[in-house]
């Protein structure tokens, strides 16, 4: 049993800058308060294999959640999975960018959300709330990016 959710916003600033920028996820914390702790494995640039650890807090539960970046398209696409074992966990996310017109960035996000164990039963809450939260979540990625850079 899977459910998604996404978002899609223009950040006003250059593709590239906004690619380099999330391809960072120890940006995340930037624009998801659900995350209290990020870190990155190995250090240097993200590329495919980068594993980045977190400690988030989630229905006022703490969770640790590993993200292992499984694509990487400069400057248009990033993909991920969550390689931790939680009752709810992301079987594939990912941006998609592409330049506006006028120099901005168009970015869709999404997360395909798994259930497993106890979070079959937890999943549709899990899944409802994500989408009634998608479009802020887009409008908080888009705040921290124009901020940011």
């Amino acid at each position: 049993m899977s459910t998604q959710f996404e978002a899609t916003v223009t950040v006003d600033r250059p593709i590239e800058a906004v690619f380099t920028y999330l391809a960072d996820g120890r940006n995340d914390p930037d624009f998801s308060p659900r995350v209290l702790k990020i870190d990155k494995t190995p250090d240097g640039a993200t590329t495919a294999g980068t594993v980045f650890h977190s400690t988030v807090k989630d229905a006022g539960m703490k969770s640790q959640r590993d993200f292992e970046i499984t694509e990487l398209t400069t400057p248009t696409r990033i993909r991920w999975r969550e390689a931790s074992d939680n009752s709810i966990t992301v079987r594939e996310g990912g941006y998609d960018l592409a330049p506006t017109p006028d120099g901005g960035t168009r970015v869709r996000l999404f997360n395909v959300l798994d259930g497993h164990g106890v979070g079959k039963l937890l999943l549709p809450l899990a899944g409802g709330a994500a989408r009634k939260d998608a479009p802020e979540f887009g409008q908080r990625i888009k705040a921290a990016a124009e901020r940011a850079i």
